[in-house]
């Protein structure tokens, strides 16, 4: 039976914005399925570029995770569903919620909720990140809820960036040690975006080092005051990149509330 359909059994909800997100929680992921936890995952935008469509994109995505035993039908591409587009995510809000509420309403009990970290990195990443803990408080699953770093830029000048590094401001780190077999397999997966490929030339030598020195899979509480502070002090990641601004995001989730009040 799959793990869509396993209703019986607590479940393990991994929240991303993009296809290939799924890269910073490989090993948990992996652990979930080995408690027997029923594992469902969800994308909420549909990670449609100029140089490859969502179809391409949630492929390459339903192979990875098939590696890891996650069913085709345990994985929904909401952000597909919806219309939200790849950088889009902070002007959908309410749409968001929506169907995440919804979509929360369908598991039984819930062992443990996944989302991107609050780090500055990529907007569509804060905007899943305050989105999911504001209905993760509503909800009380606060204290089963985890965010996990993909990359952030604090206190690096110009383009620079880390890769899976926590920021200290979002509290104790909880570090599980990978397996070198399962760290080689898991950079052979960051191989499977053909799609993304410039992007990956830009990450992969950081996840690599990650995997040689550090190796392993960091998680970190959340909190909902910190979604009224900046990520980190100075200039954002997707600041730098002029992709978005922290005050369009402040004013975005601002008007996000207001809605929902």
């Amino acid at each position: 039976m799959s793990d869509a359909m396993s209703a019986d059994r607590p479940a393990a909800l991994f929240l991303f914005a993009h296809q290939d997100d799924e890269f910073g929680v490989f090993q948990r992921i992996a652990d979930c399925r080995a408690q027997g936890l029923r594992v469902a995952c969800a994308y909420l935008t549909d990670g449609a570029t100029p140089g490859a469509t969502a179809a391409r994109r949630n492929q390459e995505s339903l192979a990875v995770l098939a590696r890891f035993g996650v069913a085709a039908d345990a994985v929904y591409f909401a952000g597909q569903q919806l219309g939200i587009g790849d950088g889009r995510l902070p002007q959908h809000l309410r749409q968001a919620a929506d169907w995440l509420d919804g979509w929360l309403d369908g598991f039984g009990q819930i062992d443990s909720l996944h989302v991107t970290a609050w780090e500055g990195g990529h907007h569509d990443h804060d905007a899943l990140h305050a989105l999911a803990v504001t209905i993760a408080a509503r909800r009380g699953l606060l204290e089963r809820t985890w965010q996990y770093s993909l990359y952030q830029a604090a206190g690096l000048p110009g383009p620079l960036f880390r890769v899976m590094t926590p920021l200290p401001q979002n509290g104790p780190v909880r570090e599980r040690a990978i397996p070198w077999r399962a760290r080689l397999a898991y950079l052979r997966h960051c191989l499977s975006y053909p799609s993304q490929r410039g992007t990956w030339i830009g990450l992969f030598p950081f996840v690599l080092l990650h995997y040689l020195t550090r190796g392993a899979q960091l998680l970190q509480p959340v909190d909902p005051a910190r979604l009224n502070q900046r990520p980190h002090p100075g200039a954002l990641y997707y600041e730098k990149r002029r992709f978005f601004s922290w005050d369009r995001m402040a004013r975005a989730l601002e008007d996000w509330r207001i809605t929902r009040s």
